[in-house]
């Protein structure tokens, strides 16, 4: 196991791995993941489940998720700091209020919750393997060196909010 977390470690640490981060936007990832999952399963059609009231799950996971990450972005907006997650070290303040008190993470669960709901829609088992590489890229190459650039700036504040609210829910 120390092998196992000494690699990962490394790889981490890459120059690759660091030419990654915060590159791609968090919107357009998502529209790319989104866009991927409809290409496989236009692919892969013979895989399609057929889910009851896909289209109303759907719209409600999407409506519910879009909600969430725009309550986000206006938290920012009244705390005002960036919401531009490119850019984690120009935050002026940490926010840790309103539905930041749930999630250190909102906007990204709301789009979670509309990839999610994209998935039941297309209903094809093969493309909602996209799901989970979404969280696993916005885990490393986003979410980590945010919560550096938070933990630099903010110190002990940051360390005590990330001890008591979860980095996704």
């Amino acid at each position: 196991m120390n092998k196992r977390r000494h690699t990962a470690s490394r790889i981490r640490g890459s120059k690759l791995f660091r030419i990654l981060e915060l590159k791609v936007p968090p919107l357009v990832l998502l529209m790319m993941t989104g866009t991927g999952m409809w290409a496989i399963s236009r692919m892969t059609s013979g895989l399609r489940l057929l889910i009851p009231g896909a289209t109303w799950l759907f719209a409600g996971s999407a409506i519910v998720g879009i909600a969430i990450a725009v309550i986000g972005v206006v938290e920012f907006r009244r705390a005002g700091t960036t919401a531009d997650p490119r850019v984690p070290a120009q935050s002026a303040q940490l926010v840790a209020s309103g539905i930041y008190r749930y999630s250190r993470n909102p906007m990204y669960v709301g789009f979670l919750l509309v990839l999610c709901g994209w998935a039941v829609l297309l209903g094809n088992a093969l493309s909602l393997l996209l799901v989970p590489a979404f969280v696993v890229y916005l885990n490393h190459f986003q979410i980590a060196p945010e919560e550096r650039a938070m933990r630099e700036k903010f110190g002990a504040a940051y360390t005590q909010y990330s001890g008591t609210v979860r980095r996704w829910l």
